[in-house]
């Protein structure tokens, strides 16, 4: 049995490593390590290797006569009497798997046949291992006057293992320990990643089936294929509402089924408690029995008198037959330590060429991503200069294009797509804005396929480890670890909980504030009510969620931005206001919380009178970061200076609103992050770092038209966000506080006495018209009389 056990095990590791090799031209990256691990020699001998016994195997072995046929009585053994009366109820109860493994000491769990499930199969063996390695001892000495009592329980639990007695004489195997436990929480995660696979797998499905319906209605050219593509939507809403009722129909069957199972399981359990019973009557007096002859055996006189050469004998063989079953205990753990040795190794192998696949895999998804973005900026290119191709090659370029703006990633993709490109991110916006401009198609494309190959080359880099450090993170407090988690960027899933609290430290929130003002603004119309209808529709049209005027958070937006409007009377309503508040109800989702947030941004962060009437601060700000700019960035700024550029026209924006429309999403949130917790220095870090990250290209343009028409969409360049977050936090240092605010209070000194001058002037100019009068209008011929 051990010669074939090994064989088994042998010939198991040759095949596993023969399949866990990566084909010829796979990355030598991912080859080089795999070759080593899997050709690694154990040096563990937990089970010496048997020799071919040449009396059972081979054609020596074949040539030998059959053995004879045993009769009844010779297959009863008088060694172990409890194996034959379990042997008895078996035959009784005539089914195998009512007793498992207690009918036989010598029994392996793993040779028994077991379903096709290589988990279920693993999770048998642990168990089996788990079983002999308590009842297990290293010793072969038994105590001649082994307690019979202790024996009878021991086999009466139907364990097959040894006695407490034998099991204390050996030393615990930790090791083996930890390894069985990792197998079975392994074998667990293994068996979930595996149905969360075809979850997705089925999801991706049944995405890519509905969005090529969707292109294909609007692609339709006529109304009357539109409406045969409707007419077969409706017959597939029929078809499976059909399939319903026939999957609720065979439900109801498998219930039946179920039932008359149930019952059939409950006569069977009866039955077997039944014949438990028996064998309980049968154990009680094995035990009533043994007891007797310990008494018998615990006096010596007695012993003396009574024992005889036949009972001597008997005792003598009793002991040759425990130390046999000891030395069979000892064969087995041996066995089961390789075993589990063994199928550690293999699981470890597949883990790391599963991981060292999803690498690989990651990687030429960035890869094809780079390729992708390369040819579509040469088309870019070759766009430009279409008006001087000749009307062929004009015509085939314009087609090349057309086909890359309607290619989409998931409708070619086939097979196992690690992170595909998704029309929407988590919060709603689209990855590829729908621009009217051709040119801005391609550029957003482009910046949609630089993001997806950025974030697939950082994912186990950065983001994992940085997604490790916020999950092992408890109660927040303000602290440089946690300023610096915050400036990388906080995952999806903190990001509510922690703009919650950041929200929640600075402000002072009132108890049913908000429901007061919703109850005041239903009942008074507020004067911004109008402007803040006029610019419901025009807050984040490329976001699903505020793109159609039915959608669910527009109302939620309404009455956020109302209830500001009554909270603080000298703002009242200014736009951009809409767009800050939108952010926070995507992210928060909660409105209550939404407009503490909109109160935090305006009356904590943001500097007084930034939102007034005159915009008075916001103009100072644009002053400041001219004063940056020069000082950070001197040769763009004298680029700027000798074109006759004016940043604050393409800047203003991006103070007023947090950059909210001018950065892609993923990046706009990583800047509202750090915004949030550290005040508006971190508005002007990253509009310096925006400049820095594009300076080149900048300097490369002479011409200021071609200038102002660059910095319109050159935020829609920016792909690498830990590039940009770098500039901003470090190659920008020092940038302290106490320079800003001087800087605001002369540039607001000055401002102020600007606006005192053009006062006057104005008052001098209104004056002066007064004094002169009204013109007199009677010497002013129009065209129509002089031509009369």
């Amino acid at each position: 049995m051990m010669y074939w056990l090994q064989q088994l095990q042998m010939r198991r590791w040759e095949f596993c490593n023969a399949q866990s090799r990566f084909p010829v031209g796979s990355s030598q990256l991912v080859n080089e390590p795999l070759a080593g691990r899997t050709n690694v020699v154990d040096s563990e001998d937990f089970l010496p290797p048997v020799k071919t016994p040449t009396e059972a195997v081979g054609l020596k072995a074949a040539s030998l006569p059959a053995p004879q046929t045993s009769t009844a009585l010779q297959n009863i053994s008088f060694k172990h009497p409890w194996t034959e009366i379990q042997n008895t109820v078996y035959n009784i109860c005539g089914s195998k798997q009512l007793w498992g493994n207690n009918g036989n000491v010598f029994s392996f769990s793993e040779l028994q046949e077991h379903p096709d499930n290589p988990d279920e199969e693993q999770e048998a063996e642990v168990e089996a291992g788990c079983a002999v390695k308590d009842g297990l001892l290293e010793g072969g000495r038994v105590e001649p006057r082994l307690t019979w009592v202790r024996k009878a329980r021991w086999m009466n639990s139907g364990f097959p293992g040894l006695p407490e007695e034998l099991s204390k004489e050996r030393n615990p195997n930790d090791k083996v320990s930890v390894l069985q436990q990792q197998i079975l929480t392994l074998t667990e995660e293994v068996k979930s990643q595996k149905e969360l696979v075809k979850l997705l797998h089925k999801a991706l499905e049944a995405a890519q089936q509905e969005k090529r319906v969707s292109s294909m209605y609007l692609t339709a050219a006529e109304d009357k294929d539109r409406l045969e593509l409707v007419r077969h939507k409706v017959r597939q809403i029929a078809d499976l509402k059909s399939q319903l009722e026939a999957l609720q129909q065979e439900k109801k069957e498998l219930e039946q089924t179920l039932t008359l199972r149930d019952s059939h399981i409950q006569e069977l359990k009866e039955h077997v408690q039944l014949l438990m019973e028996k064998n309980h009557a049968k154990q009680q007096v094995i035990m009533a029995l043994t007891e007797q002859m310990a008494r018998e055996l615990s006096d010596p006189l007695q012993e003396a008198n009574t024992i005889t050469a036949e009972t001597l004998f008997k005792q003598q063989e009793e002991i040759e037959h425990l130390k046999d079953d000891i030395d069979a205990y000892k064969t087995q753990n041996q066995f089961l330590n390789s075993e589990i040795h063994q199928v550690t190794r293999l699981w470890t192998s597949v883990a790391e060429n599963e991981k060292a696949l999803l690498m690989k895999c990651a990687c030429l998804q960035a890869r094809n991503c780079q390729m992708e973005s390369k040819y579509l900026t040469v088309l870019r290119k070759l766009q430009e200069a279409v008006p001087g191709l000749p009307s062929s090659h004009a015509d085939l370029v314009r087609n090349l294009i057309q086909e890359a703006l309607q290619w989409d990633v998931k409708e070619e993709a086939e097979g196992f797509n690690l992170n595909p490109v998704s029309e929407y991110d988590e919060y709603g916006f689209m990855t590829v804005p729908d621009y009217e401009v051709e040119d801005w198609k391609l550029l957003a494309k482009i910046q949609a396929l630089e993001i997806k190959s950025n974030n697939l080359r950082s994912q186990e880099v950065v983001e994992k480890p940085l997604r490790d450090r916020w999950n092992s993170g408890g109660e927040l407090t303000p602290s440089a670890e946690l300023k610096s988690l915050i400036r990388s960027g906080i995952p999806v899933e903190h990001r509510q909980r922690v703009w919650r609290w950041i929200v929640s430290r600075h402000g002072n929130h009132i108890p049913d504030h908000y429901q007061r003002l919703l109850q005041q603004s239903k009942s008074t119309e507020h004067p911004a009510c109008r402007q803040i209808e006029l610019d419901l529709p025009r807050t984040l049209t490329n976001n699903k969620h505020f793109s159609s005027p039915t959608s669910q958070l527009i109302p939620r937006l309404r009455r956020v931005l109302l209830a500001f409007s009554w909270h603080n009377p000298a703002i009242g309503y200014c736009q951009g206001l809409n767009r800050l508040a939108a952010v926070a109800l995507l992210v928060l989702e909660d409105e209550e919380s939404a407009f503490w947030c909109l109160v935090h941004i305006v009356e904590n962060l943001m500097p007084a009178d930034y939102y007034s009437d005159t915009l008075i601060t916001s103009q100072v700000d644009q002053r400041v970061f001219k004063d940056f700019l020069s000082e950070k960035l001197p040769r763009l700024m004298a680029h700027f200076e000798q074109y006759r550029i004016d940043v604050s026209l393409i800047t203003f924006n991006w103070f007023l609103v947090a950059f909210v429309d001018s950065l892609v999403s993923d990046i706009l949130l990583r800047v509202w992050d750090a915004f949030l917790y550290e005040g508006t220095k971190v508005i002007f870090r990253y509009a310096l770092a925006i400049f820095k990250y594009n300076e080149e290209e900048i300097l490369r343009i002479h011409d200021s038209v071609e200038i102002y028409q660059y910095l319109r969409f050159f935020t829609r360049m920016i792909t690498d966000g830990r590039k940009l977050m770098n500039i901003a936090f470090n190659d920008l240092n020092p940038f302290p506080m106490k320079l800003l605010r001087n800087r605001r209070s002369m540039h607001r000194e000055e401002l102020e006495a600007e606006l005192c001058e053009l006062e006057q002037i104005k008052a001098a100019y209104v004056k002066e018209r007064a004094e002169q009068g009204p013109q007199d209008l009677k010497d002013v011929v129009s065209e129509e009389e002089e031509e009369i």
